[in-house]
């Protein structure tokens, strides 16, 4: 780790795992140093500006004001930079995140349906097809709704509160919602969306370390919003198809 990266470590970003993690990792360096630097300077000149204004030394009003053109230049300065961050960097990578998406062979998809107050998981069984949905089938053994009679759902795998994926494998998550607006957040991957009732929002990430990683809401979403929490899990691949055996026995 560089030493310009200690300053994300020291405000409590966790280790990033993910393959497009360094990149914002990066931007946010830069914002974090910048940001300091106009804190240290503002503050300084806050400061100057106390003592040497101060009623003892200048007892007078000074109607004219500040006539040097240092401050406007400073200000633009400001300007050009938080511009060449956003058009440059920000922009630029937000966009690859949302256009670029990896082919659909390649990635794993799992629909990511949120409640209050827990985040459920569909993945579709070995024939690869999800099951249909439908809210008249809901219930406490049936969250998702799966439509008993259709056999693509048969083998379908639901579980609530942890996802298991394998490392270093694309995963396409399709995020929606049963009630509010909730935002699935996974901070060691760098990466987040809402979900929202009636809509469908793909997010991706590549895992490059396996582990257990938090999984939260970071959309206020009623009473039990603190506790919306869940796991995810990066299993090697060998572990990752024992998972889907074993659930697939459960199912």
């Amino acid at each position: 780790m560089s030493s310009l990266a200690l300053i994300n470590e020291f405000l409590g970003q966790p280790p990033n795992a993910s393959s497009h993690g360094y990149q914002i990792d990066h931007i946010l360096e830069f914002c974090h140093w910048f940001m300091g630097a106009l804190f240290v300077g503002w503050s300084a000149f806050f400061i100057l500006t106390l003592i040497r204004f101060r009623k003892r030394r200048q007892p007078g009003a000074d109607h004219k004001g500040v006539t040097s053109g240092i401050s406007t230049h400073l200000e633009f300065s400001v300007v050009l930079i938080e511009a060449v961050l956003l058009l440059g960097f920000a922009i630029p990578l937000w966009a690859k995140r949302v256009n670029q998406f990896p082919p659909g062979k390649e990635a794993l998809l799992v629909h990511v349906v949120a409640q209050q107050f827990s985040f459920n998981y569909h993945l579709p069984g070995q024939d690869g097809q999800f099951g249909r949905r439908d809210i008249s089938f809901e219930s406490n053994s049936n969250p998702l709704g799966l439509d008993p009679n259709d056999p693509a759902g048969k083998d379908d795998i639901v579980t609530a509160g942890e996802l298991h994926v394998p490392v270093n494998r694309p995963v396409v998550a399709e995020l929606s919602s049963k009630d509010v607006i909730h935002d699935f957040f996974l901070p060691s991957m760098r990466i987040g969306g809402d979900a929202i009732p009636g809509s469908l929002i793909p997010v991706w990430f590549t895992p490059i370390k396996t582990g257990t990683y938090e999984v939260i809401c970071a959309q206020l979403c009623g009473l039990g919003h603190y506790g919306m929490k869940g796991t995810l899990v990066v299993d090697t691949p060998a572990d990752y198809e024992a998972w889907l055996k074993e659930r697939a026995e459960l199912s």
